[in-house]
Parts: C-alpha cells; structure tokens; sequence
C-alpha cells in the first residue's frame, strides 16, 4: 500500500469473509423500553455535491434516549456478560437481569471518551448497580457531566485515551465488570460481544434501503464500530465498498493498515473527541486488515464544516458523525480514490452518523 498519507487502501478487501454471528443482537434490543430503528435519512443535496447517485444519512442522534450509538453495543455486552454471571448463556431482558442482581456486589467500570461510558452509566442505572466512568484529557464538560448525571461515580485523568484504557484496567476489583470497547490479549470476550451489538444498526440499514448500497462510510476509533460494519457487509450477500474516517492527529486504522500491523500513533486535540484513539483495538485488527476497503484521514476544519452541512440538511450531527462526509468528500472529490473504490454516477452512499450534537459538544 503505497498510497499518499491520509488515505490507505486494500484492493482485495471484498473478496474476504467474516465468521457468521450465533446470535441476533436485535432480538435482544427490541426487548428494550423504547427501541425503535433509527432514521435512515435520503439527502439529494449531497448525493448532488458527491457526484452520486443517492446519499442516504443513518442518524444516531436518538438511540433509546441517549445521542449517540453506543447504547447498542454497551447494552448487549452488558446483558451478555452480566447473565453469564448469573447463570444464563442467553442475554436476560433488563427487568429479569435487574431482579436477578438485587443482592449481587457487581459493579460497571468503563474507560470512555464520552459516548461509551455514557452507555455503560445508562445500563448501570437501568440494572440497579453502580458504575465507575473514567475519562482522559479533552473529554467536554457537557459529556462528563451527561456521564454523572446517570449517577455513575466520574474519574477524570489527566492522560490519553489509551493510557486511562489500561489504569482502568490495572486497577480492576474483584466485583467490578470491565465493560471496554477495545481489546488486549486475555479481554476479547466483552469486546466481541459489543461489536455484535452494533450489528443491530446495519440490519436496520438493509431493511430500510432494500437494496445494498455502493459504499458505506464509517467512523473509526478504536477501529470496534468499523469492525462491526466489515463484519456485517462480508458475510453472505452484497459486498460494498467500505471506508474508515479518522482525525488526522489520532490515524492508528490507516497506520496499522500502511504497516501491516497494529501501530499506536501520537494523538494530539481533535474536536472528533469519540476518534481520538492511538491504537487499533487488537480484536478488530483481523478485521480490518481483511476485509476494509479504505481509510482515509479528515481535519477538525472538515469535519466541523460537515457538521454545518448536515445540520442545512436536516440532520443533527456531531463532529465524530459527521466526520463520514467529510471523508466521503475527501474520497469523492478525487478521481482516483473514486475510482479505486468504484463509484460511479449512480453509486448509493451510506454514511453511519454515529453521534448527535448533544453528545460531544464542540464549539472551536
């Protein structure tokens, strides 16, 4: 891979295959109070500027009351991990898992950059159990305080993101439950299980566009999100072209996918708070490597001007769910990545807006 910095690319990427998955996280999250699929959003305007033939925004600024995605992993890894402990290998419904933990000393603990932890604080509440929520550097004061106010115990450290990932983790109680969106050697269970219940999303996605689409563009982190999605479209059926946006300070998917192998890279400030991470999570790795198509890298500056765009069109999009469009521009705009991905005049986009506005607020 030879490719100009900021853009990375695997030609074989749709020739690969994904394990299947056991189970069907959405039957687990239509037992959830609220659950409905969120909107997937047709915006001709940008289908016009794109030079293609549909855009189609699925929108994550509502999921099950909180702006953000995360929800989805959080609460199915959670309901997984915690039956487990008392005795189901199926995921309870929240009511009988709550019933089941009354006299239990388990407690939550997640390392987050906002949305994450959020989550886990959110299905803490919802089980009657307490959770400890810590945060690096640059977490926004409206994220941390969304964080408390589900009654989570709030830690704050003065680190990155990856270096808060392992004191959390080195300091781990006996009852305390790791619930982390990121894996090592020896904590993959957990980590799986949230990647399968982003799943959930992308079948909604099939089910509202009826036909599959030409490209789907994702936001990459961690790279767990973007596993969830190269696992889903590399499965049985159609197979489209799939592409990571990262910052430009926190690129670890397009490093790994330059070197050939998990890199952690220098982070710096982003106003994509949710992407700021330095290292590939080691489960998504395989993954990645297989079977995604492309990664490409976006500045604060584009992603806020994403941010703006998306709200003249009607949706409501954080700088880390809007950084979609911008890397979708980026891609767009150049005849040779078009080309390298296979978009045509006709091509349908999907871009994966995983936050709203309210879930890491940003104003520089």
């Amino acid at each position: 891979m030879t490719e100009p910095s900021g853009w990375r690319h695997n030609p074989t990427a749709r020739s690969w295959s994904a394990e299947p998955l056991a189970d069907l996280p959405r039957d687990f999250h239509r037992t959830l109070a609220g659950y409905v699929p969120t909107p997937l959003l047709d915006a001709p305007d940008l289908a016009g500027q794109l030079g293609v033939g549909r855009v189609l925004v699925k929108d994550e600024s509502h999921r099950l009351g909180l702006p953000a995605f995360k929800i989805l992993g959080a609460s199915y890894a959670i309901a997984r991990e915690l039956s487990r402990r008392v005795g189901s290998d199926r995921p309870l419904p929240v009511a009988e898992l709550r019933r089941r933990l009354v006299a239990s000393a388990l407690s939550l603990v997640a390392a987050t950059d906002g949305n994450h932890g959020r989550a886990v604080a959110r299905m803490a509440a919802l089980l009657g159990i307490p959770a400890t929520v810590s945060v690096p550097t640059g977490v926004s004061d409206a994220a941390r305080e969304a964080i408390s106010a589900e009654k989570a115990t709030l830690i704050e450290f003065d680190l990155p993101y990856d270096d808060v990932v392992r004191r959390v983790a080195e300091g781990l109680a006996a009852d305390q439950v790791l619930i982390q969106d990121t894996s090592w050697p020896g904590y993959r269970v957990v980590p799986q299980w949230i990647v399968d219940g982003y799943d959930t999303m992308l079948a909604e996605v099939d089910e509202q566009l009826g036909a599959g689409p030409d490209l789907v563009v994702i936001p990459a982190g961690v790279g767990c999100f973007a596993q969830s999605v190269v696992s889903h479209y590399r499965r049985d059926g159609y197979r489209p072209a799939l592409l990571a946006v990262e910052p430009d300070t926190a690129a670890c998917v397009g490093a790994a996918l330059g070197s050939g192998e998990i890199v952690t890279v220098p982070t710096g400030a982003t106003v994509m708070t949710g992407l700021n991470c330095g290292t590939v999570s080691e489960l998504a790795w395989p993954v990645l490597a297989g079977g995604l198509d492309a990664a490409v890298t976006v500045t604060d500056r584009q992603a806020l001007d994403a941010v703006a765009t998306l709200a003249a069109a009607g949706v409501d999009s954080g700088p880390c769910g809007a950084a979609t469009l911008a890397g979708a521009r980026a891609v767009c705009g150049d005849g040779d990545h078009r080309a390298a991905l296979g978009l045509d005049a006709d091509a349908v986009v999907v871009l994966l807006s995983t936050e709203g506005g309210a879930a890491n607020p940003k104003t520089a």
